[in-house]
């Protein structure tokens, strides 16, 4: 049985994922609430851009799903916004993937990390995000072609999603019909969807994809109506 390091397992795409994984996988969790309860899962309460992550024998794959959505304008985003967007989204999922190296490349392992659409596609008021998902990429592609042999690194880049970190884009019927407009397909994302693509990508399944930014935008990239 696999084991399977998930960093911010409690909510939204990363609970997905563990639900998705907890009956053929030894899970641990690694973020500052207490994820669903399975005899799977193992839980260490952490704040990764802050404490010491734990000490772990064995590694097989790794899904970093702390995020940012500070939307604002450029006029009104103080250089400390870049600054916490970067140390959640990029310098957090460094210190992690540092702190597995050794394990992941031993068990020839695979890294799930998380991008945005908004990296492909320019959005006002989405200038820090996209600086520090941009980054995301950067380090999926260069990390892919490093370790090309012994570890597998992917990004998904999500449209709008469900979760409790989108909640104030999502919080009344109107908004939730505007954001479905705007994409092709009609529809925003649920957890669960994106969660699916992430497992995919941990498995034996997805062996020849690495160095890959994947959209799962409803269209809203690629497609014009």
């Amino acid at each position: 049985m696999k084991t399977i390091v998930v960093v911010g397992g409690s909510s939204g795409i990363g609970e997905a994922i563990i639900n998705k994984l907890k009956d053929s996988h030894k899970i641990i969790n690694i973020s500052r609430t207490v994820p669903v309860t399975h005899e799977n899962i193992k839980h260490y309460t952490c704040d990764v851009t802050k404490e010491e992550l734990p000490e772990l024998e064995e590694v097989h794959g790794l899904v970093y799903c702390p995020g940012s959505i500070n939307l604002k304008s450029f006029s009104r985003l103080k250089l400390e916004d870049f600054q916490s967007d970067l140390e959640i989204n990029v310098l957090g999922a460094i210190k992690t993937l540092k702190a597995y190296e050794s394990s992941l490349t031993q068990n020839n392992g695979s890294v799930v990390l998380f991008s945005t659409v908004a990296s492909f596609l320019g959005m006002p008021f989405h200038a820090s995000i996209a600086t520090s998902k941009s980054a995301i990429e950067g380090l999926t592609k260069s990390l892919a072609a490093e370790y090309a042999t012994k570890i597998r690194f992917n990004a998904i880049a999500p449209t709008v999603t469900d979760t409790p970190l989108a909640a104030r884009l999502l919080r009344n019927e109107k908004q939730q019909e505007s954001l479905q407009n705007r994409h092709p397909l009609k529809k925003y994302l649920k957890a669960e969807e994106v969660a699916s693509l992430a497992t995919y990508l941990l498995s034996d399944e997805a062996s020849a994809i690495t160095g890959q930014i994947i959209p799962i935008d409803a269209g809203i990239v690629s497609v014009k109506m």
